[in-house]
């Protein structure tokens, strides 16, 4: 298993993701601040050894952090590379930069 890093580390991550969902408005009113908050107080490490409650919120925190991160960075490859639909035979030409030939006709070159 990989190393998670720090709590503090993927606690800063969460509140990083939730200010993209929140599009510049302030995170810190939100409910899922507020629960982020209070779960990672309630689950700091205290003077034992081994603290399996807090090493199972840390990983699925992290995990809910990568679960984000892909979400949003997929959302945003797709909104780059996805298709515009079906394009008229002069859209596709003007593309590439050529021009159709005009008939007296008015209409385009047919084949």
């Amino acid at each position: 298993m990989a190393a998670l890093g720090s709590p503090l580390r993927t606690f800063r991550g969460l509140l990083r993701e939730l200010r993209y969902v929140q599009g510049g408005r302030s995170y810190r009113e939100t409910e899922a601040y507020q629960y982020l908050k209070e779960a990672f107080r309630a689950h700091r490490v205290t003077s034992e050894k081994l603290c399996r409650a807090q090493h199972d919120l840390h990983f699925q925190a992290a995990t809910y952090l990568c679960l984000l991160r892909s979400v949003r960075e997929h959302l945003a490859l797709h909104k780059e590379y996805h298709g515009k639909g079906e394009r008229s035979t002069e859209e596709a030409a003007g593309l590439v930069g050529l021009k159709l030939p005009q008939q007296p006709g008015g209409k385009g070159w047919e084949p």
